[in-house]
């Protein structure tokens, strides 16, 4: 079907927008947005994912305050219209490409108008690809930028506003292949334990800013790893890191971190950015393994939900709670700013001690 994303010169197949390059059901395209203010809290983040072999588009919103994660969620039928990025009461404008966006929530509960505004390029992260056995699981491209906001945002009855020296943050966008929604049960069970390790951590500084991330197997070999630094100036070049490292102080029984130190080797010099995580923030809040509110589920023609939770009352036994973001202050040299780490850790991992699918740090 012909729809408006036709008028733009941005075909790569000869099928209209609509239609994608594959038939595969885990295809999606996505929106992701975190940011925190410098006094430590709020912090809040948002997620938008269409999915064209399934029509289904989702988002939500989530933002701790005084220790309550609060969440609204959203789904809906996805119908033609790529470019219609509104699902209940969650919309997302871009306002000038690679510059400015926009987010708005407009619910009881939680209410935000926060306009996303660079403060460095957006960095490319190398295409990921992995197979288990012989099926494509991940097949994705990713771009993540560091920005600032201006705008505002409501929880309950208390009103915090937002300008970019007050509240730093990040995005991405990312899009391809991984699993949504409910899974195909059918084939041979697997052989061995599921396994999954991922590290993901954008800082911000005054004048500096620094990404990395990576993915490790069982036994602490990589398939993916990445790093870059920048000046933070819309304008900037990104300089590339040849080699990426990292230790984690892990919480006692949990596979989250205390604390944590991100080595970047740049043809320009070693850069350490030392993390210590303030509280942390459940990907599940803004759908990321939720058993029901999960990406890509049926829920209805146009439905929305609000729920909240203690963080401290969170179970770190859970799977639901293993993925997540820690809301962190960074150290680089003599710079001092923010950041997350974000961790999703399942199964074994030898380098970490852990040896189970779920089995905890001492």
């Amino acid at each position: 079907m012909i729809t408006q994303g036709d008028d733009y010169p941005l075909h790569q197949t000869p099928e209209p927008v609509q239609q994608v390059f594959t038939s595969d059901r885990n295809f999606y395209d996505r929106f992701f947005f975190n940011g925190y203010f410098r006094e430590g809290e709020p912090y809040f983040a948002a997620a938008m994912g269409i999915y064209p072999n399934v029509g289904i588009i989702d988002g939500a919103f989530s933002v701790v305050a005084d220790g309550v994660q609060h969440c609204v969620r959203a789904s809906r039928v996805l119908g033609a219209d790529r470019l219609d990025t509104r699902v209940g009461p969650v919309s997302i404008e871009v306002v000038r490409p690679m510059r400015a966006l926009r987010v708005r929530v407009d619910h009881e509960a939680v209410k935000a108008d926060l306009v996303f505004e660079a403060r460095a390029m957006p960095i490319e992260e190398p295409r990921f690809t992995r197979r288990t056995g012989p099926r494509l699981t991940f097949d994705l491209t990713r771009f993540t930028q560091h920005g600032g906001y201006t705008g505002s945002l409501t929880v309950g009855a208390r009103t915090y506003d937002a300008n970019p020296s007050r509240v730093w943050g990040s995005r991405d966008r990312s899009w391809g292949v991984r699993n949504i929604g409910p899974q195909d049960p059918a084939g041979v069970p697997a052989a061995t334990m599921p396994q999954f390790f991922w590290l993901w951590s954008p800082s911000n500084f005054e004048d500096f800013c620094t990404h990395f991330d990576v993915n490790e197997n069982e036994d602490g070999s990589r398939w993916h790893q990445f790093g870059a630094v920048t000046r933070a100036e819309p304008s900037a070049p990104i300089e590339l890191a040849t080699a990426v490292d990292w230790k984690v102080d892990y919480a006692p029984r949990t596979r989250h971190a205390k604390r944590a130190e991100i080595i970047l080797r740049t043809a320009s010099g070693e850069h350490r950015v030392e993390l210590s995580t303030l509280y942390n923030f459940y990907m599940q809040g803004i759908g990321y393994g939720h058993p029901k509110w999960g990406h890509g589920h049926y829920l209805g023609a146009d439905v929305s939900t609000y729920d909240s939770f203690k963080t401290a009352a969170a179970d770190e036994r859970d799977p639901m709670y293993q993925h997540i973001q820690a809301v962190c202050r960074a150290k680089c040299g003599g710079r001092e700013g923010m950041g997350i780490l974000e961790m999703a850790i399942y199964g074994p991992h030898a380098p970490s001690g852990l040896k189970d699918f779920l089995d905890m740090h001492p």
